[in-house]
């Protein structure tokens, strides 16, 4: 008899009439989405919580200049790339891709989050990730440094 959309566009209301009675009954067709896993280092599956990405970049960015609002749009971006990518992640994929956002949020804020996610044991684990958070900056800076003005690389570079 009536189709339309109800909850915001998240479902379709459809009401109908058995020919049989003539009774009249209404349903609701919703998309099921397959919910998102993540795969600890045990082996264990567990649901994708947001919040707990969250609660861990407030942990990292606490007493920084990071508003709430940036790190919820790290979260958002990280379970918008996980869901694009499939249903089943490990752990150390989720962990990358919100170090790799977090880093350019701010830089003591990543090393914070590295420390936890990594399960930094010692002082040179802190050393060897602020050493890699430089050398990405450097290689940026000597690459750019090597091109030619006109856009090709010097002689002998890049052949």
């Amino acid at each position: 008899m009536d189709s339309r959309t109800a909850d915001d566009g998240a479902a379709i209301r459809r009401r109908r009439e058995c020919l049989a009675c003539s009774r009249r009954f209404t349903t609701y067709e919703r998309v099921e989405e397959v919910p998102l896993m993540v795969v600890k280092r045990s082996g264990l599956r567990q649901a994708f919580e947001r919040t707990k990405v969250v609660r861990g970049l407030l942990a990292a960015a606490k007493n920084r200049p990071v508003d709430r609002s940036q790190l919820e749009s790290v979260a958002t971006e990280v379970e918008e790339l996980l869901r694009m990518e499939g249903h089943e992640h490990p752990s150390s994929k989720v962990g990358e891709l919100v170090l790799g956002r977090l880093r350019h949020l701010d830089e003591v804020a990543s090393i914070r989050f590295a420390s936890v996610y990594k399960g930094f044991d010692d002082p040179g684990d802190f050393e060897r990730e602020v050493d890699l958070l430089g050398r990405g900056e450097r290689r940026s800076d000597s690459q750019r440094s090597k091109q030619a003005p006109d856009g090709c690389y010097p002689q002998g570079e890049g052949d």
